[in-house]
C-alpha cells in the first residue's frame, strides 16, 4: 500500500501569478534568433574590421606566403586638412574637426603612397569604404572602389594623378549613398589573396547629403538660400505676437567639434537601419520623434511647467552644441526644451548632415483641436468666458522646422519644402512625431499625402468659434472668427538678420475663392470646419495694440465702433490673464463689466489704468497678458468679442568684446546686466556663446540685488574668420529670457 501511494501523482493547481522572472529579474528580450539570420545593422558606432590578408584558398602549414616582393601600401594620405581641396569643394572646411568630411555624388581624392612605383598594366588595387557593423556589398554598406574604367562600381573611381609611387584617386560616391562615418582601407591584389592596411580610425571618413549636385534629392538650386539653409550657423527664431514680434537669437552649431558624432548618435539610439540613412525622408522622420524623449527617450525633454530644477530653463539656452554634446556624452535625455528649443535643435541636426532646413514661426498656432478645423472657446450666456468648459488653446505662436528635399512617394510638384516637428504634441503612426508634410500639399489641401499634413494644415486654418453654453447645457454658436488662426507665418531671411513672411506657402488669402476651394477639400479629407452663418454684428469690438515693459504700468482701452444707424448699447465683459505662451491661463488680474453706450455710426473708448503690481507676481515665463474681450449688444441679442495678447518686453544684456579682432588671437568678452526692479533676482545664470569663436559657457549668480549691476568677463579665441554673432542670456525663476547679442566680424 505503500508503494501505491508512492506512486499517485502530485495535483496541479492552476495558478493566475505570472512565470517566474529570468535570473536578476530582467524582463525578457526580443532576438533575432530563429527569424533572421542577423540582427539589422543600425549603429553605426559599432564597425567590423576587414582582414589585413584575405587568402584566395586554405593556407599551407606554413601559414601566410612572403608577400615583401608585391606592391604593399606605405602611406595613406586623406587630404583632410581645411585648406586642402577635399573640404573645400566639398564646402566642409567649417567643421571643427580631425576626420575627412565630404558629401555624396562629388568626387574626392585620396592620396596613396606603395613601396614602389605603381604599374596600372601589373598592379591591382581598390579602395574599400566600409559603415556599421557586418558591411556587404548588397546592402550598400561595403563598396570597393577600382582606379580603372575597365573594372568599376557603383561608386566611381580614376586615377588623378600617378607619380612614381604616389597614386592620387578620385573617388565619387553615388548621390544616395548612405550617409555617415565610413571606414576606409586600401586593398592590394597579390596571387595569394587580397592585402589591406591595417584598420586605422584616423582614415574614417564622414559622407553627408548634397544640396550641391542635382542628384542628390535634397539639391536646392537657388545658392543664396542653400547657403543660408546648410552653411548659415547663427539664427534667429521669431516669437512674441503677430503685432508685436520679438527675436530669439540662436547658434545653431552644426559644424562644433563632436556634433556630427552627436547627430550619428541620434540615428544609432533610433536604432534606424544602416541601409535607410541616405534617405532623408526616412532621415526626418525618425529624427521628428528622436529629437523628443517621450517615446524613445530622444534628446529633449519637454516642459511648460516653470520647474528646471533638475535641468536648464528653455529660455536660458544659447544654442545647440551643448544639448547635443550632453546628449552624446550622458546618453540620457536632456532638459528642458519648449517649441522653439525642439526646432532649433533639430535645425542643427538636419544642417549637420547636409539637409538644408530652417526654423518657420507660426503666429496664433491651433492646437487641441482633434484633428478638425474648429478651436472652440465657450461663453456663459451672458459673453463671459468659461474657462471651467474650455479645453481647446491657441499657442501665441509655435515653431516648427521645414526641410527640403525632393518627394519620390508623391505625386510630381510636391517636393521641396517639407514641414517636420519635433515638438510632442500628437501621436502619428504611434509615436511622438510629425512630418515630413509637403508644404505644397497643405497648401493645396492634399492632406491625405504623407506625413501629417492634416495636422498641419489644422495649425494654420483653424477658425475660432464663440458657443454660448445655456442653462440646460446646449450650446449656440454665436460668433465665428475665421482669420485668428495661422495669423503670420515667419521664418528668416536669407543673407539677413530680417524676417520674412512665407505665410503665402502655406495658405491662400483670406476669403479667395482658392482659400475655399481648398477649405472644402480639406472637409473631404476630415478636417470638419464650422458651417455656422451668422449676420454680421453692426458694432465691433477693439482691443488697440500694447507695448509694455515688465513692471511697468499701463493704459488699457476697450474701443467699441458702431456702424448702425441706430443706437446701441453693449454690455462687455473685458478679462485680464496671465498666461503661458500655448495660451494655457495661469491666472486672471483683471475683470471689467463696462457698458457702452452708442449713438448712430459712433465709436466709444474705455480706458482703465493698470498698475504693475496687479500682475508681476502672478507671471509666468515669457510674461505674456491675454485680453479677451466679449460683448452683447442689447438690441439685437448679437455676441461681439476682440482678443489681444500681450508679450511684456523684457530688459536687455549688454555684450562688448576686446582684443585683436583676429583668428587665434586672446579676446575678451564682457557681459553686462542691471536689475532694473526692486526685487533681488535668485538664482541666476549666464550664458553666452559665439558660432567659431566663443564655445558655450555660463556663470552662475546666487543673488542680484535690485538696482545692482553684474558684468562678467569670458575669454576666447576666435577659431574661424568671417562675421559671426555673440549670444548671450540671462534667466532665472523670476525673470526669463533675457538676451543681448553682438556682430563680430573677426579678421584671419
Amino acid at each position: 500500500m505503500a508503494d501505491a501511494d508512492a506512486a499517485v501523482p502530485p495535483v496541479v493547481v492552476p495558478s493566475s501569478a505570472p512565470p517566474p522572472a529570468p535570473p536578476g529579474g530582467a524582463p525578457p528580450k526580443a532576438t533575432h534568433h530563429g527569424r533572421v539570420a542577423a540582427p539589422v545593422a543600425s549603429s553605426n558606432e559599432d564597425t567590423e574590421e576587414l582582414p589585413e590578408f584575405e587568402p584566395f584558398g586554405a593556407l599551407g602549414p606554413r601559414g601566410f606566403p612572403s608577400l615583401a616582393e608585391y606592391l604593399d601600401i606605405s602611406k595613406v594620405d586623406m587630404v583632410k586638412e581645411r585648406d586642402e581641396v577635399n573640404h573645400q569643394q566639398h564646402h566642409t572646411d567649417r567643421f571643427n574637426t580631425n576626420f575627412l568630411i565630404v558629401r555624396r555624388g562629388q568626387e574626392f581624392q585620396v592620396k596613396i603612397t606603395f613601396n614602389r612605383p605603381y604599374d596600372a598594366d601589373k598592379d591591382k588595387f581598390a579602395v574599400e569604404f566600409g559603415i556599421g557593423p557586418s558591411p556587404q556589398f548588397s546592402k550598400r554598406t561595403y563598396m570597393p572602389v577600382f582606379p580603372t574604367p575597365e573594372q568599376q562600381s557603383p561608386w566611381a573611381g580614376r586615377v588623378v594623378v600617378a607619380a612614381g609611387p604616389e597614386v592620387t584617386m578620385g573617388i565619387t560616391p553615388t548621390a544616395d549613398a548612405i550617409v555617415g562615418r565610413y571606414r576606409l582601407y586600401v586593398a592590394v591584389v597579390t596571387p595569394y589573396g587580397i592585402r589591406r592596411t591595417r584598420p586605422d580610425d584616423s582614415r574614417d571618413l564622414y559622407i553627408l547629403y548634397n544640396p550641391w549636385v542635382k542628384e542628390d534629392v535634397v539639391f536646392l538650386e537657388d545658392e543664396e538660400e542653400r547657403d543660408e539653409c546648410v552653411l548659415n550657423e547663427s539664427g534667429v527664431i521669431y516669437h512674441g505676437t503677430w503685432d508685436d514680434i520679438a527675436e530669439r537669437n540662436w547658434n545653431f552649431g552644426q559644424f562644433d567639434f563632436g556634433v556630427l558624432d552627436a547627430c550619428l548618435y541620434v540615428m544609432d539610439r533610433a536604432g534606424m537601419p544602416i541601409v535607410n540613412r541616405g534617405d532623408p525622408v526616412k532621415m526626418a522622420r525618425i529624427a521628428s520623434a528622436m529629437l523628443n524623449s517621450r517615446d524613445d527617450d530622444g534628446v529633449l525633454v519637454g516642459s511648460w511647467s516653470g520647474d528646471y530644477s533638475y535641468g536648464v530653463a528653455p529660455t536660458s539656452w544659447t544654442g545647440s552644441t551643448d544639448i547635443l554634446l550632453r546628449y552624446y556624452r550622458t546618453r540620457k535625455p536632456v532638459g528642458y526644451a519648449q517649441c522653439w528649443v525642439y526646432a532649433a535643435v533639430f535645425n542643427s541636426f538636419l544642417r549637420c548632415l547636409g539637409i538644408p532646413a530652417r526654423v518657420v514661426t507660426n503666429f496664433y498656432s491651433a492646437h487641441d483641436n482633434d484633428g478638425n478645423l474648429k478651436t472652440d472657446i465657450i461663453l456663459d450666456e451672458n459673453g463671459r468666458i468659461d474657462r471651467k468648459n474650455t479645453r481647446d488653446s491657441i499657442w501665441n505662436y509655435h515653431c516648427w522646422n521645414e526641410c527640403f528635399m525632393a518627394r519620390a512617394d508623391l505625386p510630381t510638384g510636391f517636393g521641396g519644402w517639407q514641414a517636420v516637428d519635433a515638438t510632442p504634441q500628437e501621436t502619428s503612426d504611434g509615436m511622438f512625431r510629425c512630418g515630413p508634410a509637403s508644404v505644397r500639399a497643405i497648401k493645396h489641401g492634399e492632406l491625405c499625402f504623407p506625413f501629417d499634413a492634416a495636422f498641419v494644415f489644422a495649425e494654420v486654418n483653424s477658425d475660432v468659434v464663440f458657443h454660448s453654453r445655456k442653462r440646460d447645457g446646449t450650446m449656440e454658436v454665436v460668433k465665428v472668427k475665421k482669420d485668428h488662426v495661422g495669423r503670420l507665418i515667419l521664418t528668416k531671411a536669407t543673407g539677413s538678420y530680417d524676417s520674412r513672411d512665407i505665410t503665402e506657402l502655406y495658405k491662400f488669402p483670406e476669403g479667395s475663392v482658392e482659400e475655399r476651394t481648398v477649405l472644402e477639400k480639406g472637409e473631404v479629407y476630415g478636417c470638419a470646419r464650422d458651417q455656422s452663418t451668422l449676420p454680421e454684428a453692426d458694432v465691433e469690438l477693439r482691443l488697440p495694440a500694447l507695448e509694455v515693459a515688465v513692471g511697468d504700468d499701463f493704459e488699457l482701452c476697450l474701443e467699441a465702433v458702431s456702424r448702425s444707424g441706430e443706437p446701441r448699447t453693449v454690455d462687455a465683459y473685458i478679462t485680464c490673464s496671465v498666461v503661458y505662451y500655448t495660451g494655457v491661463t495661469s491666472a486672471d488680474f483683471l475683470f471689467k463689466t463696462p457698458t457702452l453706450e452708442l449713438d448712430a455710426n459712433q465709436s466709444v473708448k474705455e480706458l482703465w489704468q493698470v498698475p504693475a503690481r496687479s500682475y508681476m507676481k502672478k507671471l509666468v515665463e515669457q510674461a505674456n497678458l491675454h485680453f479677451i474681450a466679449t460683448g452683447k449688444v442689447k438690441e439685437t441679442g448679437q455676441i461681439i468679442t476682440a482678443m489681444k495678447v500681450v508679450a511684456l518686453h523684457m530688459p536687455k544684456l549688454s555684450i562688448k568684446v576686446s582684443g585683436l579682432n583676429k583668428v587665434n588671437e586672446l579676446m575678451v568678452a564682457t557681459v553686462d546686466f542691471t536689475n532694473p526692479f526692486s526685487f533681488v533676482l535668485e538664482h541666476v545664470y549666464v550664458r553666452v556663446e559665439g558660432a567659431g569663436v566663443l564655445s558655450p559657457a555660463f556663470k552662475y549668480y546666487g543673488l542680484i540685488p535690485g538696482g545692482s549691476r553684474m558684468t562678467w568677463t569670458e575669454e576666447f579665441t576666435p577659431r574661424r574668420a568671417g562675421p559671426t554673432r555673440l549670444i548671450a542670456t540671462l534667466d532665472c525663476a523670476a525673470l526669463r529670457q533675457v538676451s543681448g547679442q553682438l556682430e563680430l566680424d573677426v579678421l584671419p
